[in-house]
């Protein structure tokens, strides 16, 4: 990559930084409660899960402190062909754990946190909402692959206390 293509990214990412805003974010996240497999209830459709189903992450925490991310997800169906992808997550925030930044081969490493958790059942570890600066993407996570209606319509009234646009959302279908 040229250097005036990687300044023009630069530029570009310093001014859309500028227009972003930081969320609320949950005050703090155990990381260790927080590792394991996550069901995928319903998420802004964007390019990279555009017409995924039955769509799980599995965070493992390494030794080093990051997080193994592995999202996995059905092309179409249920019975549809496998869409997989393994990446890293880094905590970008030690105060909370709440903003970590997510590197996926082929991505952008973007220089500010992409993975921002700003719902989380605190007591069980059972729910959580994720977005990013941008609120580009918003998922909506659980531990179960089903989740009941007033869980998920409690979840909303908090995203749009958090004026978190949850207009896009779609419900995503689990096995």
């Amino acid at each position: 990559m040229s250097v005036l293509i990687r300044m023009a990214a630069l530029v570009a990412v310093s001014l859309s930084l500028s227009a972003c805003r930081f969320v609320d974010t949950v005050p703090f996240v155990d990381v260790p409660r927080y590792m394991g497999t996550w069901y995928q209830i319903a998420a802004n459709e964007v390019a990279f899960n555009e017409g995924l189903v039955g769509v799980t992450a599995q965070y493992t925490l390494l030794d080093d402190g990051s997080v193994e991310v592995y999202n996995r997800g059905l092309q179409g169906s249920l019975d549809g062909e496998v869409s997989d992808i393994t990446g890293n997550a880094t905590i970008w925030d030690e105060e909370t754990n709440a903003k970590l930044k997510v590197v996926f081969p082929g991505a952008p490493d973007l220089p500010y946190p992409n993975y921002l958790i700003v719902v989380l059942d605190d007591v069980d570890y059972q729910y959580a909402a994720v977005t990013d600066p941008f609120e580009y993407t918003l998922f909506i996570l659980s531990r179960t692959p089903t989740m009941d209606d007033n869980t998920y319509a409690m979840i909303l009234g908090e995203l749009e206390a958090l004026e978190v646009d949850t207009s896009k959302l779609l419900l995503t279908p689990q096995p």
